[in-house]
């Protein structure tokens, strides 16, 4: 009796495995469907983060420039001793460069949009 409880337990076992290995298939195509209807519902997502890290770049960009150029014309103003004319134009010239570098951020940012959507540029 030994013989047969021992054939029986492997053809148990055997049938478990093979029903185990059906039900993982079953599961597998199960959550690839469901993935892939995910895909297909969600936005396109940005390839650099969020927009707030991107605005927070860009406000980082502005700020730097307005920076830049306020040391710049306060270096000139100590160095020349034309108090306070460098700093002001330094300053303005600061605030274009920080300007100029937005305004070419989200250029790039709208042109990344368009290429993942399918649009063309031309028609913002």
């Amino acid at each position: 009796m030994a013989g047969t409880d021992g054939r029986t337990e492997k053809a148990g076992a055997a049938a478990s495995d093979a029903e185990l290995a059906r039900r993982l298939d079953r599961l597998s195509r199960e959550l690839d469907t469901e993935k892939r209807e995910r895909e297909v519902a969600r936005p396109p997502q940005s390839k650099d983060g969020s927009g707030y890290a991107q605005a927070t770049k860009m406000a980082s960009e502005f700020i730097a420039g307005v920076l830049v150029g306020a040391a710049l014309g306060w270096g000139l103003d100590r160095v020349a001793g034309t108090s306070p004319w460098g700093l002001i134009g330094f300053l303005l010239l600061g605030f274009c460069a920080g300007v100029f570098n937005v305004v070419r951020a989200s250029g790039r940012m709208t042109a990344g949009n368009a290429d993942r959507t399918g649009g063309d540029r031309g028609s913002l």
